[in-house]
């Protein structure tokens, strides 16, 4: 993905090392080896992309006190991204944090957990995570394109708490139905004036790299307005989850 970097690439990247050769004797007797602590498992798991083995595997290396450093901070990151892509964002949170613990100097990791916070709601953690990624790293360009879009969207919402509970719209002209019940939503009336905010600016980007492009865009959030109002009212719609996937398509579109 282009805003939120396929950590999976990274993973492989840096799980990818070489087994560690097993000494021998002076009498040239292998010594016996200890399977849970072989890293290749939860290589070969992380490098096909078997997120399922990944979480076992790696967690084994993980957990096992005898997995020197190297190889519990590359197991941490590859369960770490497996869990990120399912969505178990939590356990992906805590997973980075550790090896961000055992090696503060990953800048890709820094900028795969800010993302996490991100998704998970949490701006001002995320927003210290991609500033900490590009202190260690200011060439991370993924790091430095969530800083700003994130910088961005921080300025726009306190910019709209001076507006709080109110919508883009005014209420007292208000006639619609769905219109009426974003008005007397705090919540709603919240969503809505965001998602008019940033497709303001969605709208007058695209205008500025092409005319027919900011057309496009302008036809887009009329599209989804007329839907709105048309399915407002029936059973199986749910205005509130409606309006939120709108604004999350729209800071998707303003961030890349």
């Amino acid at each position: 993905m282009r805003g939120f970097p396929d950590i999976r690439n990274v993973v492989v990247a840096s799980l990818l090392w070489m087994a560690f050769a097993h000494g021998t004797s002076a009498t040239g007797v292998e010594p016996a080896k200890d399977l849970r602590i072989d890293p290749a498992p939860c290589v070969a798991a992380a490098a096909a992309n078997d997120d399922d083995k990944t979480v076992s595997l790696c967690g084994a290396l993980i957990d096992n006190e005898k997995t020197d450093k190297a190889d519990r901070v590359k197991a941490l990151i590859a369960r770490g991204a497996a869990y990120g892509r399912h969505d178990t964002i939590d356990r992906a949170i805590g997973d980075y944090s550790v090896a961000l613990q055992l090696d503060p100097a990953l800048a890709d990791i820094l900028n795969a957990r800010g993302e996490l916070w991100r998704k998970k709601g949490d701006r001002p953690k995320a927003l210290a995570d991609f500033g900490a990624a590009i202190k260690l790293n200011p060439d991370q360009q993924a790091a430095r394109t969530n800083y700003k879009a994130l910088a961005q969207e921080l300025e726009r919402l306190g910019a709209l708490m001076a507006v709080a509970g109110k919508p883009s719209f005014n209420c007292a002209t208000a006639k619609r139905p769905v219109e009426k019940a974003i008005c007397a939503n705090p919540e709603l009336a919240n969503l809505d004036r965001e998602t008019n905010a940033v497709n303001t600016k969605v709208v007058r980007d695209a205008t500025a790299a092409s005319p027919s492009a900011g057309r496009a865009r302008q036809r887009e959030q009329a599209d989804f307005l007329a839907s709105r109002n048309a399915s407002f009212g029936r059973a199986d719609y749910d205005l509130q989850k409606a309006m939120r996937e709108r604004l999350d398509h729209l800071l998707a579109v303003d961030r890349y």
